[in-house]
């Protein structure tokens, strides 16, 4: 992935928050991932570590339409996952024609052939074990996470063997921020 684009994502979503008052703490732990796929705007997620702690972790995501963060999993991690702004789809994978999990503090049985609209405000928690993609549906969503510890190196485990959590970065500019990664 091009630094460029990472500036420009960073920019994007920087704007997104200002505009609908979310404030970054000072020194933001920026994420920018395009999966390893070289496609940035199919699979992609620009995310905020807004804390991270032994026993918790939350983050504040930037999600453009149809930018899919791809199928996976986490092993060690539960996490809810809320719709601040736009709408969120999310994709449920399973062996069983169902998956229970909550949904707005309420347990219900979700099909996994069909998507999973959250609007603003709505969250769903997702259990170790449950594999998930997830995109805007509206034109960009701003998605909250708060999920125990969090571990992006060794806890997330894609369907897609060619899809890796951190992206190798090509220095076509200056960085307006550190990542995560670096």
């Amino acid at each position: 992935m091009k630094r460029s684009e990472i500036n420009q994502a960073i920019r994007e979503a920087s704007a997104a928050f200002e505009r609908h008052h979310w404030f970054l703490p000072p020194n933001p732990r920026w994420d920018v991932t395009d999966f390893g796929l070289g496609d940035f705007a199919k699979a992609g997620l620009t995310s905020v570590n807004l804390a991270e702690q032994p026993e918790y972790c939350e983050k504040i995501m930037y999600v453009r339409k149809n930018q899919v963060t791809p199928d996976h999993y986490h092993g060690k991690k539960k996490e809810d996952i809320i719709c601040r702004i736009g709408k969120l789809a999310i994709q449920l994978f399973s062996d069983e024609d169902s998956v229970k999990l909550q949904v707005n503090g309420a347990y219900r049985d979700l099909p996994v052939d069909r998507l999973l609209i959250l609007e603003a405000g709505e969250r769903i928690t997702l259990t170790q074990g449950i594999r998930h993609a997830f995109w805007a549906e509206s034109e960009y969503a701003i998605v909250g996470e708060v999920s125990t510890a969090n571990d992006d190196e060794g806890d997330n485990y894609f369907n897609d063997p060619r899809v890796g959590r951190f992206s190798e970065i090509i220095e076509d500019e200056p960085a307006v921020a550190k990542l995560v990664s670096e």
